[in-house]
């Protein structure tokens, strides 16, 4: 449905208006996290691979930023976990060479125990990785991680990459109720945040449909009060007036109706409209047009989307 990789710019909490760069296929990662927005993990992989040609993704950014005024970021993230494409050194090489926008890396970090990922982040301006467990109980539980990969070599990819990394680390904590967001798991988290050593620390919770159900958020009073637990420099950052109700969308229908009643749209015109990534929308679209609110039509090779009641 959607092929292009580059996405926005869109609002985001941590990093302003952020160009987004997609760097591997929908949900391909090394974990298969229980509360992630985008669903279950449909390829859990160590595998690195150039999964796109780095030419093509560097003018898919060159075409986005010719467009419209310059975002705050460029932010390697997306639908999968960045790392796994093994030129991400060059792209952001080649990402800084042409432009003066700062370059982020929104990572889980399960990969920054091997060296050449430690080194080829290490000209991204902010690097953003998690951490949502202190033990490696509850990593199994959260993260669901690919079997061959352990706790303890994530936390120490964490520890060396901020030994060796002289920017901006800022490592996001993703507390769940019931689970981690527990006054003695969030200290096992708090000795390993101390030896990583991060500029920031930002708490998060579920604030969107999680890929379980049992993936609960926690509230925002509870979180500030957790938040010192974990250092001086912690900062909440879940929004909770987005918090949708257990079972609900998040994108609410009458959203992506009013956008489509304006005229036939592509998915990547949807996500626009809505401010959310492309591979969220893709969520949507498919879940109304298996119940047949919606419908797509072909133009050439460009496919539009447009309420099922409209011509």
């Amino acid at each position: 449905m959607f092929s292009g990789r580059v996405f926005g710019p869109i609002f985001s909490r941590r990093l302003g208006n952020s160009l987004g760069v997609d760097l591997v296929p929908f949900k391909t990662c090394t974990y298969d996290c229980i509360y992630c927005q985008l669903g279950r993990t449909t390829n859990r992989t160590l595998e690195r691979r150039a999964f796109f040609p780095v030419a093509a993704v560097l003018d898919e950014v060159e075409a986005k930023l010719a467009a419209g005024p310059p975002p705050d970021y460029i932010t390697l993230s997306g639908s999968g976990e960045p790392t796994l494409h093994s030129e991400i050194e060059a792209i952001i090489a080649k990402l800084k060479e042409r432009s003066q926008i700062p370059v982020a890396v929104l990572t889980n970090g399960s990969l920054l125990y091997q060296a050449e990922v430690r080194r080829a982040l290490l000209r991204a301006d902010v690097v953003l990785p998690s951490l949502d467990a202190g033990d490696a109980e509850l990593f199994n539980y959260v993260n669901r991680p690919h079997p061959a990969l352990s706790f303890d070599q994530v936390v120490e990819g964490l520890i060396r990459f901020r030994e060796e990394y002289a920017g901006a680390l800022w490592l996001e904590v993703f507390l769940l109720g019931g689970v981690t967001a527990i006054e003695d798991e969030v200290r096992k988290l708090a000795k390993w945040v101390e030896l990583i050593k991060p500029d920031k620390i930002q708490i998060n919770t579920v604030t969107r449909p999680p890929a379980e159900e049992f993936a609960f958020s926690v509230p925002e009073e509870e979180l500030h009060r957790l938040a010192p637990i974990l250092g001086r420099n912690a900062e909440v950052i879940a929004l909770h007036h987005e918090v949708a109700a257990q079972g609900k969308t998040w994108i609410q229908e009458q959203e992506l109706f009013n956008v489509l009643r304006r005229r036939p749209v592509t998915l990547e015109e949807i996500a626009a409209g809505l401010g959310i990534h492309p591979a969220e929308a893709a969520k949507r679209v498919q879940e109304l047009l298996a119940t047949g609110k919606i419908k797509s039509t072909k133009v050439g090779s460009i496919i539009y989307y447009l309420l099922a009641n409209q011509s």
